[in-house]
């Protein structure tokens, strides 16, 4: 399946995309599409041609729970109404705790490292099996970005990829921004990690920018695309002709004319490590045959059999780490605690970008307040649903807790939570009505 050059279609830059040419395929989040209907925009591009493949970040399929299916079931939606010839997700895990461990749910809002052990291996084998029983399409799963990692890995990322697509048969969609941010932040080389993953499973290429901040390389995708990205890019070419490769933008969107001179240095980039004599053939190393009772396959490291309770032990370290990260718990033995402080702001941080995009009426009544307001409450109120659930909780954490100073404010406020709350235990809406009400009759 040949993709071609694309682009992350985003509704923010509907109408530069839809302008750009030679764009043979886009990509969209599928948590941002209706499972019924499309946007025009989308809708268009289709009409010419245009594949569009939806791009899940919510599964979690390396989380100790097994998929929800109603999520897995809003995927496989939206992968029938665009007709794509395949979905793509990460291998991460976005939340925490629940029956497994018998705590509260947690939610990171952010795709978090899997361990890189043969528990979360078994794990992630399993929940991606069930993805794909659970879908119309091929899956594809992409590598990701981080800011940690854990102690005592027992695989190197190139291993532990090669290991899940022996076992499962899923592709790959490679993020070479990402292959870079691990190497700036954790010290992995992506020319090894390159070597030992199984190039020929590789599905597409992620290309972005990002930024540099005191040693440390966040992954924004709000940044042109760096010249150390595009040596990933390059050394991934020179060993494959990758089917597709797409460039992401999620935030401080450029004008049409940098996307599309973003797009043509890739290709150039492409074109260039694609010549005959830059191209080298890198050999894996042989899988060995598989013997009886080998539960593991015969991947490259086949042979270690599967170790009972593994759902259960990530399912504690998993929670032990978010715990830590949204919810101040002391730090699980032998991660590096300044890294998990700056991860820790940087989840803060998140939520509340995304919040102000899912409910701009917070800043918008809240004014030059509303960033340290949030951030005051994020560091009380770990996330335990999403977005918007978040963005209510906030606001009722300020109408609890004695309102705002400005009569006008609180109003306006007041009637943005009462139109959107929707049903809620009774004892906690009377509550919170009661608080607003006796804020609002004291003003």
């Amino acid at each position: 399946m040949k993709l071609g050059i694309g682009i992350g279609w985003r509704p923010e830059i509907a109408a530069e995309v839809e302008a750009l040419t030679g764009i043979d395929w886009v990509e969209a989040v599928a948590e941002n599409l209706c499972a019924d209907h499309l946007p025009g925009s989308l809708v268009r591009l289709r009409e010419r041609g245009v594949t569009v493949v939806p791009h899940g970040v919510s599964l979690g399929l390396g989380g100790a729970d097994r998929p929800d299916a109603g999520r897995l079931a809003g995927l496989a939606a939206r992968a029938e109404l665009l007709g794509t010839p395949l979905v793509t997700e990460h291998i991460a895990f976005v939340r925490a705790g629940g029956p497994l461990t018998a705590t509260p749910r947690l939610e990171a809002g952010h795709l978090l490292p899997v361990p890189r052990t043969w528990d979360a291996l078994e794990v992630l084998c399993e929940n991606v099996r069930i993805a794909q029983d659970s879908l119309p399409v091929p899956l594809a799963l992409e590598n990701i970005a981080a800011l940690i990692s854990w102690p005592d890995e027992e695989l190197t990322e190139g291993q532990f990829l090669a290991e899940l697509v022996e076992r499962t048969g899923v592709r790959l969609l490679i993020d070479v921004a990402n292959l870079h941010t691990n190497h700036v932040n954790l010290g992995e080389d992506p020319a090894k990690a390159l070597d030992e993953l199984p190039v020929e499973a590789i599905a597409y290429v992620h290309v972005a920018g990002g930024v540099e901040k005191d040693g440390v390389w966040h992954d924004t995708h709000a940044h042109p695309v760096t010249a150390p990205v595009l040596d990933v890019l390059a050394e991934l070419r020179s060993r494959v002709d990758p089917p597709g490769v797409l460039l992401e933008r999620d935030d401080a969107f450029p004008p049409g004319a940098e996307l599309a001179a973003e797009l043509e240095t890739i290709r150039g980039t492409l074109r260039a490590a694609g010549r005959p004599e830059t191209i080298r053939v890198t050999p894996r190393a042989a899988a060995p045959a598989s013997g009886a009772g080998n539960s593991r396959g015969a991947g490259p490291l086949a042979g270690k059999p599967a170790a009972p309770g593994a759902r259960d032990r990530t399912a504690v370290a998993q929670t032990a780490l978010l715990s830590s990260l949204v919810a101040g718990t002391p730090a699980p033995e032998g991660f590096d605690h300044r890294r998990l402080r700056v991860q820790s702001r940087a989840l803060a941080a998140k939520r509340a970008d995304v919040v102000a995009k899912v409910a701009p009426e917070l800043p918008q009544i809240l004014g030059d307040g509303y960033r340290a307001a949030f951030l005051d409450y994020a560091g009380a109120r770990p996330m335990s649903g999403g977005y918007r659930r978040d963005a209510l909780d906030f606001a009722e954490r300020i109408l609890i807790s004695g309102g705002l100073a400005d009569p006008v404010a609180q109003r306006r406020l007041t009637h943005w939570w009462e139109d959107r709350s929707g049903p809620r235990p009774p004892r906690r809406a009377a509550r919170i009505v009661r608080a607003a009400r006796a804020v609002l009759v004291g003003k």
